[in-house]
């Protein structure tokens, strides 16, 4: 259904747009993302535009001769979104990096889509400002993850990625360029284009341009490690944490994979046993205020909080040094799961924070009864759960025979408990199947349908989110 490029359609594109890759020029990453499992497939072209204008030229003559276009940043996506399936023109953003200003006056701040969020964060505080949502993967590009609407580890207080998007500059399958939004903090002027972008994963328009919402960064904060025999009790206190004190972050996990954290990065910050008890999972949240002697206030009244709830110790990172400690091992899961299994699956289904222990406990005896190895950790504050399905031992077909058996089951259960497929990592190609049987044939009708309008040749990403070929 799509067409090949010719040689003449390469010296169009290069016409256009300076940095351009064919043949053995292509870099063997732009195959995959982080989840090879979903597939590799080559581009025939690759692309690194510097301007939204060489985007939207390469879009338009992908457009009128028929060409696949997929969108890509830096390429750490976990479920095959960036993936190009049908080969065609891939579009790497990451050369539009720039910060290009600051608005202090309407608290915003303006950027190219290929910014790695790591370098917008360490900017704003250098302004003494946050820019809040903070996913795991701190070298992702922003524009990556405003396509997916990640949320990270501060969600819980301050809100996903969707929340600071105030106005972007897109190119659409068309080769057209457009503008969502405007630099203001609400409206009501018809539909939310801007809203129905965000979270699409680079199937109805590129986005290259994005100004969003920063805030004053707080200027105190602290971490507590929170130890407990097991992750039910872990779980339990979440729900009056969150409303007693308003965490930045409230993150759980379990031992094993903190074990196998700590291994990867050669550094051990969690004690695995306390006054003789054995620990099974931890909790690991921070807190934030205007002064030290408030947050410690905070962190000395939620210490009572979770210590009476049957936590087994509570040990403070109150300076930089501890606290970037007290992180490492919770920003290394992927990387240290990764080193130690050949074969790797994920979720990041999201279910009702009062439902997680419960859930949880369903989906580890789900693993037992598919015989996988299960592994998780997440954000126990808003109810994202990152759930790891590993293997040393199996062949792929039938590792992935397996996890399908077991996708099945726990997505209809987190359905059936009012939770939905993904949290943040999104759909890609990797989740459409399990996306049709959770929302229903006729939400997918609507999706795609909303995808023709924006893309009537469907060529933007194909294969991902609604669209089925």
């Amino acid at each position: 259904m799509y067409n090949k490029v010719t040689p003449e359609i390469v010296e169009q594109i290069k016409a256009v747009c300076q940095f351009v890759y064919t043949g053995s020029d292509i870099n063997p990453d732009y195959a995959k993302d982080e989840m090879p499992i979903y597939g590799t497939q080559m581009p025939e072209v690759a692309v690194q535009p510097t301007s939204t204008e060489e985007v939207a030229a390469v879009v338009k003559i992908c457009y009128d001769n028929n060409i696949p276009v997929t969108p890509r940043g830096a390429g750490t996506g976990l479920a095959g979104g960036a993936v190009p399936l049908y080969g065609g023109v891939l579009i790497d953003l990451m050369k539009m990096n720039k910060i290009k200003s600051y608005d202090m006056d309407n608290f915003v701040v303006e950027i190219e889509a290929g910014v790695i969020l790591n370098d917008l964060a360490n900017d704003c505080l250098s302004r003494g400002m946050m820019y809040p949502p903070d996913p795991g993967e701190k070298f992702a590009c922003v524009g990556g993850n405003v396509s997916t609407n990640a949320g990270g580890m501060r969600a819980v207080k301050y809100g996903a990625t969707r929340d600071y998007v105030r106005a972007m500059t897109v190119v659409l399958p068309t080769g057209e360029i457009t503008h969502l939004g405007a630099t203001v903090s609400k409206t009501s002027s018809g539909y939310s284009l801007l809203n129905l972008m965000i979270g699409s994963e680079g199937t109805l328009g590129i986005i290259t341009e994005l100004t969003l919402k920063i805030i004053p960064a707080p200027k105190a904060s602290a971490s507590m490690i929170i130890p407990f025999e097991d992750l039910k009790s872990a779980l339990a206190v979440v729900p009056k944490l969150k409303t007693s004190f308003n965490p930045q972050a409230i993150e759980f996990m379990e031992k094993e994979i903190v074990l196998a954290s700590e291994r990867f990065i050669g550094k051990s910050t969690f004690p695995q046993k306390v006054g003789g008890l054995d620990i099974g999972a931890y909790l690991l949240v921070t807190m934030d205020g205007n002064t030290m002697d408030e947050v410690y206030e905070i962190v000395e009244s939620a210490a009572e909080l979770v210590l009476d709830a049957g936590a087994i110790d509570v040990l403070i990172a109150d300076t930089p040094d501890k606290m970037r400690e007290a992180w490492a091992a919770r920003s290394s899961f992927l990387e240290a799961i990764m080193e130690e299994t050949k074969l790797l699956d994920e979720c990041d289904v999201v279910v009702p924070v009062n439902k997680i222990a419960d859930y949880l406990e369903f989906v580890n005896k789900t693993g037992e009864e598919c015989e996988l190895i299960i592994k998780s950790f997440g954000h126990a504050g808003d109810g994202n759960l990152h759930i790891y399905q590993c293997s040393n031992d199996l062949e792929e077909e039938e590792f992935k025979r397996r996890v399908d058996k077991f996708f099945e089951i726990i997505y209809r259960e987190a359905t059936d408990c009012g939770g939905l497929v993904s949290g943040e990592h999104g759909i890609g190609s990797g989740k459409v199947k399990y996306l049709v049987d959770s929302v229903g044939e006729t939400n997918m009708a609507i999706m795609e349908g909303i995808k023709r309008v924006f893309d009537p040749k469907m060529i933007l990403n194909p294969g991902k989110v609604c669209y089925r070929l």
